[in-house]
């Protein structure tokens, strides 16, 4: 990737990097296991399409 990134996509992979995180337990507690657990996303297998 170019050293020089244009605000919008690090604004983009910033967001991307906030969502790889898995669901908080307490939201699972609280919505009874309704949420499925997605699991964090692997840093080489799937690449972020932004």
């Amino acid at each position: 990737m170019a050293r020089h990134k244009p605000l919008a996509k690090k604004l983009r992979l910033i967001s991307a990097g906030k969502e790889n995180r898995p669901i908080p337990s307490w939201v699972i507690a609280k919505t009874l296991g309704k949420i499925p657990r997605i699991p964090k996303r692997h840093w080489r297998r799937t690449k972020i399409k932004a």
